[in-house]
């Protein structure tokens, strides 16, 4: 069978198929087809079902193009996984961020639903294994919140639970033993902008990065709080966080319950607050999963090795 897709321009061909036509390889490679381009047109040939497919992945791809410029390998990687996995694979919208030229956005469907639920609801429980964009994604919407002017500061919290290590034997003072816990926010906020802006914004108190013990007592308006690792807070500092929300404001507390560091007779306050906050109106929750990591590929098989199987002894 063949199958034929017209194309506008050569740089819109040269989009498609990539530098080196490295999308166009992994495209052929994952579906067994044969690709081919001549007088402004695709032409796809290969067994009905692989072509009918191929043809797809390279519409919707069409579609990125349009609306983002270009196609990355990640465009690539997103919907070649939506089409094997049944799901809905379309492009999603760029996050503005304050750096120039920084593209941010979804790339699984997963990744989608939870920034769809950041600009929809006020609260958004996420919870997924490592890798899954959770921190960074909402560290951009929050980026993208504050440059937009609809709210007036970002406040990035985690707890201070110590991951097999103890902290009173880290050297330094109290903030220099907290400033590791912190430092994963920090970078994902580096990516959104520039270091300077960071620090001035700091100093006017329009972005706090802080642990969750400090966040007691207080109510912030207009403001976008980010509770990062809420795997380890325990079910009352869960409380205690999600009701320093004023008016105005936005949560997103993310975290993986297969990490949790707490004391086994403590229960972790996001696993709690998943099943106590189900149903309410203006929460959303989301959960993430393996087809949604997007580091390096090895990171996905490493996270399924360490998932515990049927009949293994835990």
């Amino acid at each position: 069978m063949e199958s034929t897709i017209s194309v506008v321009n050569a740089n819109a061909l040269l989009t498609l198929f990539g530098a080196c036509d490295q999308h166009v390889r992994r495209i052929r490679n994952t579906l067994g087809v044969s690709i081919s381009s001549r007088n402004g047109q695709i032409h796809i040939v290969g067994p009905q079902a692989a072509v009918a497919s191929a043809t797809q992945v390279l519409e919707q791809l069409q579609v990125c193009a349009r609306e983002h410029g270009d196609v990355l390998a990640d465009d690539v990687s997103r919907v070649l996984s939506g089409l094997q996995s049944g799901q809905s694979a379309a492009a999603h919208a760029s996050i503005e961020v304050f750096r120039a030229g920084r593209q941010i956005r979804p790339r699984s469907a997963g990744q989608g639903r939870f920034v769809e639920a950041i600009r929809t609801h006020d609260v958004v429980l996420c919870c997924g294994p490592a890798g899954t964009g959770k921190t960074y994604l909402a560290v951009a919407m929050a980026a993208a919140a504050l440059k937009q002017e609809a709210i007036r500061k970002i406040v990035l919290v985690r707890p201070a639970v110590e991951a097999g290590e103890s902290l009173g034997f880290l050297p330094g003072d109290l903030q220099a033993k907290i400033n590791p816990y912190l430092r994963p926010l920090m970078d994902a906020l580096n990516e959104m902008m520039d270091h300077d802006l960071i620090a001035r914004y700091k100093e006017e108190d329009l972005i706090e990065v802080i642990p969750l013990a400090y966040m007691r007592g207080r109510t912030l308006n207009e403001a976008f709080m980010i509770l990062d690792e809420a795997q380890n807070t325990t079910v009352a500092q869960m409380k205690m966080f999600l009701t320093r929300m004023g008016t105005g404001s936005k949560i997103v507390v993310s975290g993986d319950v297969t990490q949790i560091d707490l004391p086994p007779h403590l229960q972790s306050g996001l696993v709690d607050a998943f099943s106590r906050l189900h149903g309410i109106e203006g929460i959303a929750s989301v959960k993430l999963t393996t087809a949604d990591i997007v580091r390096h590929p090895l990171v996905q098989k490493i996270v399924d090795a360490y998932e515990p199987h049927p009949g293994k002894r835990r």
